[in-house]
């Protein structure tokens, strides 16, 4: 298998602000001792893998060519904003945060892993049909559970039990979160559920708040509703929620929740403060659905913080044996807690399609699209 090769999917962004995506096939190498060879079967495609597929390229200008696996999509990225993607430009760029698949072959050290179903992240893409991991890295799933079971095994995961980590270790008791109809949204919600975790759900339509409410919610806020600011002052004085997870990013809605949560506290100081309440009141932005400025304002008092919460640096924080028990948690809670529902399931080749491109980088609310690499392939 030394010269095993794979297809994958790249994309790159040259100088000029030219995007290319397209399939390149590589030479996969033989395992180290400690790594596997994992033949991809199932990848979800995650808003991360959109952004890194696309960067800020303008979606008008996106024009599709060739077909199957010599076909290649290109764009135009604004020249005024290469400079915030300098990083990247002129790399060619693998793509797939995360999958699933089967162990094909491995080093002397994990050679028991072979034939196993695991599943993995990795920075060398998971839209391929191999990929190279450290065995340490991967997630074997429990018998029974299927690829497209454990596809989306780490980052939806780990994020909703980050957040809920974070809130115990930094002293709080609820939560608030945004965009929660979403795939994680409602992945955090049976997860609050499960652990008795009062959680505030603010979503953008009447039909998300259903959904929401059908799945056992107890606190769902539409925010384009009449009255949302006082019906979130009401949520948060019932859930004494002070942090709140937004994956909005831009606008007003971290200063809507800032003002929500003193208003609540304000209201239990036994005397007049010009500075507001001591309590500590936090927004963690981990989204940017609203790539627009950022808009603070209004009585928040002096006692609240706004930042930026990524899911893999918070583990990079944690002690491995902490690590290990989250990891856990999610490998015996992936038909249930964890679980991940897909829209459709497409190949490979499909995923450069125009049409296909239009419906997943859409990334409408709870709606999400799973890559089988390995179909249709020549």
């Amino acid at each position: 298998m030394s010269d095993l090769t794979s297809l994958e999917m790249r994309s790159r962004i040259d100088a000029a602000g030219a995007l290319r995506l397209s399939f390149e096939r590589t030479t996969v190498g033989e395992p180290a001792a400690d790594e596997v060879i994992v033949r991809i079967e199932a990848a979800p495609i995650n808003p991360s893998d959109v952004l890194l597929l696309f960067g800020p390229a303008d979606p008008a200008t996106l024009r599709a060519s060739g077909s199957g696996f010599d076909a290649v999509v290109d764009g135009t990225v604004p020249r005024a904003v290469l400079p915030a993607i300098a990083g990247r430009v002129d790399r060619s760029l693998p793509v797939g945060n995360e999958g699933a698949g089967t162990v094909v072959r491995a080093g002397r050290d994990v050679e028991h892993l072979v034939g196993r179903l695991v599943a993995l992240r990795a920075s060398t893409g998971t839209y391929s049909q191999y990929q190279r991991v450290k065995a340490g890295g991967c997630l074997v799933l429990p018998d029974g559970l299927t690829a497209r079971a454990g596809a989306a095994a780490f980052i939806n995961p780990l994020t909703a039990l980050g957040m809920t980590e974070t809130m115990r270790r930094e002293g709080h008791v609820g939560l608030v979160h945004t965009a929660a109809a979403s795939n994680l949204g409602q992945m955090l919600n049976r997860l609050c559920l499960a652990d008795g975790i009062p959680l505030v759900n603010i979503v953008r339509s009447s039909t998300q708040e259903t959904l929401l409410r059908d799945q056992g919610a107890r606190h769902v806020l539409d925010s384009t509703a009449p009255g949302f600011a006082d019906k979130l002052v009401d949520a948060l004085e019932k859930t004494g929620a002070t942090l709140a997870f937004d994956a909005i990013g831009g606008g007003r809605m971290a200063s809507d929740i800032l003002i929500a949560m003193e208003t609540v506290a304000g209201r239990k100081l036994t005397q007049y403060s010009r500075y507001g309440s001591p309590t500590r009141k936090q927004v963690y932005i981990y989204g940017v659905l609203d790539p627009g400025p950022k808009v603070l304002g209004g009585p928040i008092g002096m006692s609240w913080g706004v930042g930026g919460w990524l899911m893999s640096w918070f583990y990079d924080t944690l002690p491995a044996t902490d690590v290990a028990r989250l990891r856990q948690r999610v490998a015996d809670n992936l038909g249930t807690i964890f679980a991940s529902r897909y829209t459709a399931e497409i190949g490979l080749a499909e995923a450069l399609s125009l049409d296909v491109i239009r419906a997943y980088s859409r990334r409408a609310t709870g709606e999400k699209y799973l890559i089988a690499p390995q179909r249709g392939l020549p």
